[in-house]
């Protein structure tokens, strides 16, 4: 059992630990910390001590940027995710936001997916949320709408029935660098697989690292708050995707994070960490052959072309053969709509394009991008290279 240290909740130290707890009291101990780290501690993003909830400098969408300029200042500034997390095609879609804090996220989802669509966030934080809360009328007024289309509801992000929130009644979830704050991701995972429709997506960023971290940096308070005690190694979230029920994790970007503090470089030694964004769908797995899919054009942000993943780009009118997983996703999904489907070896097979196969470290190809964009900023979490984000 870990010993009680000073300004610490119990179980966490700023050293070596050993806890020896069930895991239900060590997931109170975790939403206490988490509670205490986002609610108190923190009053702005500047007052974060690492660069891994810090929003790279990269280009985003105009229509995106006018949906920010929309959100309140206050929002905004008590905002700690990173990065944005916007899918295409969601107009008209049911959302969830795990881990909303102060709610931009939402409020930016709110003008995206219009009066027909609607966001929900949850938080276990009370500060955040009552921000969030604050601002309902707000925006509302702001956006021009009869009625708001955001709720906010108070709960676990391992307990959405619990929370309320039903099965099968959301067409997308995201998530902005909060799954690594849970003790217990793969009941995060459970969870939104339930509350998804067939054909949803869950479509988050977080960070991972390159091995399964030691106890010591588990349960270091700091790192945790962080967003980097908590980390997943990214193997392993391949693993728990697939016991879910899940598709194959769809890789769409990654960002090396850099550690500034050389009190948390030591303690973290080998280990690295890199931001990453996936997308995961829940639909039929192995019941689809290939295929070959025509994107037809149309999405807003997409109008020329579909970046799906970092491995399956697709342009309009040309012919792409897909494996059965990215067919079964396709074929599956909000994007069926948005594509036309040929067997494959059909008459224009020979002029089709085949996508790169098997599954991207995401460390190599944040590597890759960043040779690829010299001088961009690295670190950041939930940085999104496709932001492509909303449908017709």
């Amino acid at each position: 059992m870990a010993k009680e240290t000073s300004g610490c909740v119990e179980g966490f130290l700023e050293t070596t630990v050993h806890l020896d707890v069930k895991p239900v009291r060590l997931m109170n101990r975790f939403s206490v910390l988490m509670q205490d780290y986002y609610g108190k501690r923190l009053k702005s993003s500047s007052d974060l001590q690492s660069n891994a909830c810090v929003a790279p400098a990269q280009p985003t969408p105009a229509f995106i940027r006018q949906a920010l300029e929309k959100v309140h200042p206050e929002v905004t500034a008590r905002y700690y995710g990173c990065g944005l997390v916007v899918p295409e095609c969601v107009e008209g879609c049911r959302i969830l936001d795990l881990g909303s804090g102060s709610g931009r996220d939402c409020y930016v989802l709110s003008q995206l997916v219009g009066e027909a669509g609607h966001v929900t966030g949850i938080d276990m934080t009370e500060d955040q949320l009552d921000v969030a809360k604050t601002y309902v009328d707000y925006h509302m007024q702001e956006f021009g709408y009869k009625k708001s289309n955001v709720r906010f509801v108070q709960g676990y992000i391992e307990a959405l029935a619990e929370a309320g929130l039903e099965k099968n009644s959301f067409d997308i979830i995201i998530s902005n660098c909060v799954v690594n704050l849970s003790p217990d991701k793969k009941r995060v995972l459970t969870e939104a697989y339930n509350v998804l429709k067939d054909g949803g997506e869950l479509y988050f960023s977080d960070v991972y690292c390159n091995g399964r971290l030691t106890e010591e940096i588990k349960l270091h308070k700091i790192l945790w708050g962080e967003c980097l005690g908590g980390a997943l190694w990214w193997k392993d979230l391949l693993q728990v995707a697939e016991e879910v029920g899940f598709s194959p994790p769809r890789l769409v970007s990654a960002n090396i994070i850099s550690v500034a503090s050389k009190e948390l470089e030591d303690i973290l030694g080998d280990f690295k960490f890199v931001s990453v964004t996936y997308r995961l769908f829940k639909v039929p797995r192995g019941s689809t052959a290939p295929r070959q899919v025509i994107y037809n054009g149309g999405i807003t942000g997409a109008e020329d072309s579909l970046w799906l993943d970092c491995q399956n780009t697709f342009k309009v009118n040309e012919v792409v053969e897909v494996d059965g997983e990215v067919a079964s996703i396709l074929t599956h999904s909000r994007f069926a709509q948005d594509f036309t489907f040929q067997p494959p070896g059909g008459p224009c097979g020979p002029c089709g394009v085949k996508p790169k196969a098997g599954t991207m470290d995401p460390f190599e190809l944040a590597v890759q991008l960043e040779k690829a964009s010299p001088g961009s900023a690295t670190g950041g979490c939930c940085s999104t290279q496709s932001n492509q984000a909303c449908c017709k």
